[in-house]
């Protein structure tokens, strides 16, 4: 795949809605069973869990449905992996130029299943590990779950945007001995894409203290122009070695459901206790799964130039109207994903942000101490929508919080 083949933001999604994206059916988002919609009341907008709106790409549901009708679910035929490990090398190698080593890939069905099994494998009860705050809530569970030390690295609110605080990271590996980093790159929640001088500087940083770096990179292929993803394993050999990474098609796919992610361990020894372990163990992933993960990476590139297009079109919606109606709320326009984090601190709530929201406007959104005890004042808002939809759930947003500003 050549660069400019290359998924990225298009301006002709400007000014225009885009067929698949901004016709969204109320009724029938309503009318899912997925948590994010069945979650909420008849009358509250949900810009909460991060699952888009969107019908999944039409590659992938006509390969479940070809599969499907093909009338074979019996055990599938892989004694060497799913297809999943080589085109997945393949896509590391044609977007960033990572040669990433496909004997090397491991499935797993979900993202934080993979986490804990690495930190099973990896780690003790009270080792300390390095975390960036404030962050998606079920690594910080389980981090305290299993009995870790959290060594939280505060994310810092900058001119130029949220910034991992590198100083603070250095510190406090130093000081409490870290045995590993969960580096979560594009960030989750505040959108922040690392730099490669930031990444080379937690490379060094990890180098010196001989971490293993668990580096989450399920929101790589959803960064916004001019930022690029830039895999944590292609730094150097000593980074491949030290590193494992998470990927998935589930956000860029939105095919969460299907329960598909790969792992590509780095380190040997961590390779090698996971394939000592009985091999059901961690359960394996579904057909189904595979297959609607293989049809996004194959055929799927079409649709998410779309699906960034608009994502891009729709993060500088929400920087607009937030500088134009609530100055009082500090906001970065994310560098990639379709989350966008909401400081809320100089407001003057009556209860919790979250709670003030969903009460006053009828909007859920997450945030709040879930993402770190930093996080308490802060929301985070799910703009993957239509372009009628978000301007709702801004409005109902603006209504419930413009009134709190000082």
């Amino acid at each position: 795949m050549n660069a400019a083949d290359r998924p990225g933001p298009s301006s002709t999604v400007v000014g225009r809605e885009v067929p698949g994206f901004d016709d969204l059916d109320p009724e029938w988002l309503r009318n899912r069973p997925g948590v994010k919609w069945a979650g909420v009341g008849p009358d509250v907008l949900p810009a909460w869990v991060a699952d888009m709106d969107f019908p999944a790409p039409a590659v992938v549901r006509d390969a479940l449905r070809a599969h499907v009708d093909g009338g074979d679910l019996g055990y599938p035929d892989w004694p060497d992996g799913t297809p999943l490990r080589p085109l997945f090398a393949r896509r590391m190698a044609e977007r960033y130029g990572w040669q990433a080593d496909a004997s090397r890939v491991r499935e797993q069905s979900d993202l934080i299943q993979s986490v804990q099994v690495v930190l099973h494998l990896a780690t003790a009860p009270g080792d300390a590990i390095a975390v960036q705050t404030p962050n998606y809530p079920p690594f910080l569970a389980t981090l305290d779950t299993m009995g870790r030390k959290t060594v939280a690295v505060p994310t810092t609110d900058t001119d130029t945007g949220w910034r991992m605080d590198l100083a603070a990271l250095a510190d406090g590996v130093a000081r409490h001995g870290c045995k590993a980093l969960l580096l979560v790159n594009p960030h989750n929640p505040t959108g922040h894409v690392l730099t490669r001088a930031e990444l080379e500087e937690i490379a060094s940083i990890a180098r010196r203290h001989d971490l293993l770096v668990v580096s989450d990179e399920i929101h790589a292929e959803l960064t916004h122009a001019p930022h690029r993803h830039i895999p944590f394993a292609s730094l150097s050999p000593d980074a491949a070695a030290r590193t494992v990474t998470l990927t998935s098609a589930s956000k860029a796919f939105n095919i969460a459901g299907l329960r598909c992610m790969v792992t590509h361990y780095g380190p040997d020894r961590l390779l090698a206790l996971r394939d000592a372990e009985p091999p059901e163990l961690y359960g394996a992933v579904s057909e189904l799964g595979v297959v609607g993960t293989e049809a996004a990476w194959l055929h799927g590139d079409a649709w998410q130039r779309d699906l960034l297009a608009v994502l891009d079109r729709n993060r500088h919606r929400v920087r607009d109207v937030l500088a134009a109606r609530l100055p009082a709320v500090r906001h970065h326009m994310p560098d990639g994903t379709y989350l966008a984090w909401l400081d809320a601190g100089r407001l003057a709530f009556p209860k919790a942000p979250v709670q003030t929201v969903l009460e006053r406007g009828a909007v859920r959104l997450e945030g709040g101490e879930w993402f770190g005890a930093s996080a308490a004042s802060c929301l985070r808002l799910n703009f993957a929508t239509s372009a009628r939809l978000l301007d709702e759930v801004l409005d109902r947003v603006v209504g419930a919080l413009a009134p709190l500003q000082p």
